[in-house]
């Protein structure tokens, strides 16, 4: 199977996400809380390059998540700390995965590649496991800052148990809701300690005037057309339904078999029933959610990121000047526990083609690169910028510039590609000011340590890798239809018979051969 190329279904496949992707970027992006000691380096305190040693070039073909490609202000800095010659390729993300698709089918793809999230990953994997890509992990011992990578990230990451790819850490469990805290004083409503007072208090905001105007002009929830980065996947998360798959008599199954799920559609139904949630969420898109909840009409925002509380209360203060947000996220299921769905830790991982990487040499070469990318000094460069420029340091913090519109265009290209996190890398942490923000950083080490697992992350499945954006999209359909009261719930197992006759009963063998491996 050479240059075998992309499904061309990746679009739809987008919606089962497994993780991330919501979103490559964004206010979502930021770097975990924990701050390593070795961290802080300035880009111009950097040992000097032997200058015998001639610049390595390397071609990088990445998403570009801004208007346009960056100036060469960072580059240029990064090829004199990294003694390399660099050749970026930035092609806009939202055509990425054409662009990704038409250069592997005419073997073009240059000598480091990064998709564009998990999904994209996920359909390379065949490509992958016909060798047509460098496995690194043989060489990684040889690298001190590459070894640093976490290994259950890492293993999340492996092809029939060997390692390909390099990653961009993100937190494994960044979702929440994020609230009107000033409703909720004003209505004398706590954060909810389960999802019985979660929906009480949907009910407050829409019923009972939180904005004091006098109209009934507020809902409870603002929420978009996503069961994964929308407020689905988390509520139902809440409501102890296992994250993608689950163990059930003694094997795999999928999560949609559970009664958590059941459960979540019962929820929702009943929102919608009772105008607690926007009517027409599953047509709704992010941005007309995102306007809903910033134009002061609805109290909670579910999912995606808690820490999209920046951006978030940034738009609504324009509109509600005295508005405080906050965020929460422990949320108890009904039998009282807690838990929360995880992402594999990573938002986007770089491959080497063989077709552009001739020899061990030249990989070695490649690696030493992002070796030298997870150290803290080249770190802060691509993540933060130059320092007194682009951000200042701040009580061992990064601070951003306020010129906000300098660093989207300049350093936002480049951050979105930095190796690891945090931890591993040694880069500053952003110096939060806003309590919400602060208070969503603690919540995101909190949720960690509840945090479930999708224990087919790393898993392999012919059926599922051909045909698994074609059977996702029956069971999402069928939740909508379910919530809109449009089918019961025999209507629902029917479409569920439906899955597993078109293929999804293979997808369960082939998932439980692999992981009883």
């Amino acid at each position: 199977m050479r240059n075998k190329p992309l499904c061309l279904v990746v679009s739809v496949f987008a919606a089962m996400a497994l993780l991330l992707g919501a979103c490559s970027g964004g206010s979502g992006g930021s770097a975990p809380s924990a701050q390593p000691s070795d961290a802080g380096a300035s880009p111009s305190a950097g040992a000097e390059t032997p200058k015998e040693e001639k610049p390595t070039e390397i071609t990088i073909m990445l998403p570009l998540n801004t208007s346009e490609a960056p100036p060469d202000t960072i580059k240029n800095e990064l090829e004199k700390l990294t003694n390399t010659k660099l050749n970026y390729q930035f092609f806009p993300a939202d055509t990425y995965e054409e662009k990704l698709n038409t250069a592997f089918a005419t073997g073009s793809l240059p000598q480091v590649t990064y998709l564009k999230n998990s999904t994209t990953f996920l359909l390379m994997r065949e490509a992958i496991k016909d060798g047509q890509f460098w496995e690194i992990g043989p060489y990684m011992s040889e690298f001190p800052n590459l070894s640093k990578l976490k290994k259950e990230i890492l293993d999340n990451t492996l092809v029939e148990g060997k390692l390909y790819s390099l990653y961009i850490g993100r937190p494994l469990a960044r979702q929440g809701m994020i609230y009107r805290k000033d409703w909720a004083d004003k209505l004398g409503i706590q954060p909810p300690k389960n999802v019985d007072e979660l929906f009480t208090m949907a009910k407050a905001f829409t019923e009972q005037d939180p904005d004091g105007n006098g109209q009934n002009d507020t809902i409870g929830i603002a929420d978009r057309n996503e069961l994964v980065y929308g407020a689905f996947k988390t509520v139902s998360s809440w409501f102890g339904t296992p994250n993608y798959w689950g163990e059930k008599d003694g094997q795999l199954q999928p999560e949609f078999t559970f009664q958590g799920y059941y459960d979540t559609m019962d929820f929702f139904k009943k929102l919608r029933e009772g105008g607690y949630i926007n009517q027409d969420f599953a047509a709704t898109s992010k941005t007309d959610a995102v306007n809903l909840f910033t134009s002061g009409k609805a109290g909670m925002y579910i999912g995606g990121s808690m820490q999209d509380i920046d951006s978030l209360n940034k738009d609504l203060i324009k509109n509600a000047p005295d508005a405080v947000l906050d965020v929460h996220s422990m949320v108890a299921g009904p039998d009282g526990k807690l838990q929360q769905w995880m992402i594999p830790g990573y938002n986007n991982i770089v491959l080497f083609p063989k077709s552009a990487v001739k020899d061990e040499a030249e990989l070695k070469k490649i690696l030493a690169f992002f070796d030298k990318m997870m150290t803290p000094e080249v770190a802060n460069l691509m993540y933060w910028g130059i320092e007194g420029t682009h951000y200042t340091v701040v009580d061992g913090q990064a601070k951003v510039s306020d010129d906000k519109e300098l660093v989207e265009r300049e350093v936002k290209p480049f951050k979105d590609s930095v190796i690891g996190e945090a931890e591993t890398n040694g880069m500053y942490t952003s110096l939060n000011e806003l309590p919400g923000r602060i208070h969503a950083e603690q919540l995101i080490v909190e949720n960690a340590k509840i945090g479930v697992k999708d224990p087919t992350a790393a898993l392999d499945s012919q059926t599922y890798a051909e045909k698994g954006v074609e059977l996702q999209q029956i069971i999402t359909d069928a939740t909508y239809k379910y919530i809109y009261g449009q089918i019961d719930k025999a209507g629902f197992e029917k479409e569920v018979d439906n899955w597993k006759k078109q293929g999804g009963d293979k997808i369960i063998e082939e998932f439980n051969a692999a992981y009883k491996k």
